[in-house]
C-alpha cells in the first residue's frame, strides 16, 4: 500500500460514511483508478471540503475536521479492495471500511454515466442548500427507505412530492380528465370507498429517475403519478424504489388506467 493508507483516521468520532459520501468518493476513485491521488492532491482536498459542506447541509455535523483529506484518501484505498483491476494481481486495498463500500461499488462502478449524473445532482443540490432551506435537513421518514442514490437525492425527491402547489395541480388535472382521483397502480379511489370523508385524498409520487433530478429544475405534471397510500408506501419500502410497472408486476395486476 502506498502513502499512509494504513494510517488510522484522526477523527474517530466521525460517523460511518453515508451512501452520498461513498458515491462521491467512488466517482473520484474511478477518475484516478490507475494512480490514486495523494491526500495533498487538489481534488482530494476539494472533496474533503465539500463533504464537510454536505454534512452541515444535512444537519449531520458542525465539526470543521469532518472528513479530512487523510480520511478521503483512506476511503479511496477502501475501494481498491473491490476493484478487480487492482486485486487481479494479488494486491489488496485497505481492509477497514464499511459494508456499503462493496454495495456502492456493485451498483455504480460499472455505470459511469449514471454515476456522473448522480454526482452532479448531489453536488448541485448541496451547493443550493441555502435556497432549499430546510428541505435537506428534514427528518428521515420511518416509512421511506433511503434510496440507493443516497440521502440528498432522497430528500430532494420527497420535497417535490410534498410540494402543495404541484400536488394540487396534479389532482386538478386528474379530476378534469377522469372525474376522480384513483391510484394509477391498483385503482383505489378514496372517495368511492369512504364517501365524502375520502374526497380529495390521494398521494402524489415523483416518477423521474433519481439520478436525473436537479434542484431548481421545473417539475412537469407528467413527472408525477397519483398513488394510494399503500402503493406509495410499497414503492419506497426498500432501497430499490419500485417503478410503477415493477409495482404492478409485484401485485400481479393488470395496468390500471386512472379512468378505470
Amino acid at each position: 500500500m502506498d502513502e499512509q493508507l494504513l494510517v488510522s483516521s484522526s477523527s474517530q468520532s466521525n460517523p460511518s460514511w453515508s451512501r452520498d459520501e461513498l458515491i462521491l468518493a467512488l466517482d473520484l476513485y474511478l477518475r484516478h483508478r490507475d494512480a490514486l491521488p495523494s491526500k495533498h492532491h487538489q481534488e482530494v482536498q476539494e472533496l474533503s471540503v465539500f463533504l464537510g459542506k454536505m454534512g452541515r447541509a444535512l444537519g449531520i455535523t458542525t465539526a470543521a475536521s469532518f472528513r479530512n483529506p487523510n480520511g478521503v484518501y483512506m476511503k479511496l484505498g477502501n475501494f481498491r479492495r473491490w476493484d478487480p483491476e487492482y486485486t487481479k494481481d494479488g494486491k489488496s486495498g485497505l481492509a477497514k471500511g464499511n459494508k456499503d463500500e462493496e454495495v456502492v461499488w456493485n451498483e455504480f462502478a460499472a455505470s459511469p454515466v449514471k454515476l456522473a449524473s448522480l454526482v452532479s445532482v448531489i453536488r448541485n443540490t448541496v451547493n443550493l442548500g441555502e435556497q432549499l432551506g430546510s428541505q435537506l435537513q428534514q427528518f428521515d421518514e420511518p416509512d421511506i427507505h433511503e434510496a440507493a442514490e443516497g440521502k440528498v437525492v432522497t430528500r430532494l425527491h420527497r420535497a417535490r412530492e410534498r410540494s402543495r402547489k404541484l400536488v394540487e395541480k396534479k389532482k386538478k388535472q386528474a379530476l378534469a380528465k377522469y372525474g376522480k382521483l384513483a391510484c394509477e397502480v391498483c385503482g383505489f379511489d378514496f372517495k368511492a370507498t369512504y364517501g365524502s370523508a375520502g374526497e380529495g385524498l390521494i398521494d402524489v409520487h415523483h416518477i423521474r429517475p433519481l439520478h436525473t433530478l436537479e434542484p431548481g429544475q421545473k417539475t412537469s405534471l407528467d413527472d408525477l403519478a397519483l398513488l394510494c397510500a399503500n402503493c406509495h408506501r410499497v414503492v419506497h419500502a426498500s432501497r430499490h424504489w419500485l417503478s410503477l410497472d415493477e409495482l404492478r408486476t409485484t401485485m400481479s395486476l393488470p395496468t390500471i388506467s386512472p379512468s378505470g
